[in-house]
């Protein structure tokens, strides 16, 4: 099992290999929680979230990352698989940093109906039973 403080060193490895310039307005940074978020569209106890992009104006702009859900989920992943599962979350998260810096939403919209997707999923397999 990786480690939180493991997964601060890759984080911070990830966080290197972005340009500069995305860290634009990006004030409150990178933040590696220790706790497990489930999702509260979650239907089982399989929706977690990994990473959250936040902006609100008490706060700022800042992406979290969630080191128990990424236990919970990839805690069986070796090293590699681990970080790269990490690299994907922390660039989705930065995707929806730069499209809130330019006013677009594609991402979200994209990450909406994969949730749709889910629910329709999760409904089948109830009315399967």
């Amino acid at each position: 099992m990786i480690t939180i403080d493991e997964t601060h060193e890759m984080l911070d490895k990830i966080a290197c290999e972005l340009p500069e310039e995305f860290y634009k307005d990006l004030n409150g940074g990178i933040l590696l929680l220790p706790q497990e978020k489930l999702s509260p569209a979650a239907v089982a106890d399989d929706l977690y979230i990994l990473g959250e992009y936040v902006y609100s104006t008490s706060m700022g702009r800042l992406i979290y990352i969630y080191y128990g859900s990424f236990a919970r989920m990839f805690g069986h992943l070796n090293r590699d698989s681990f970080e790269e599962r990490l690299r994907e979350t922390l660039y989705h998260e930065f995707t929806h940093h730069m499209e809130s810096l330019a006013g677009e939403r594609g991402l979200e919209k994209k990450d909406e109906l994969q949730l749709r997707e889910y629910k329709k999923r999760h409904s089948r397999q109830v009315r399967k039973k």
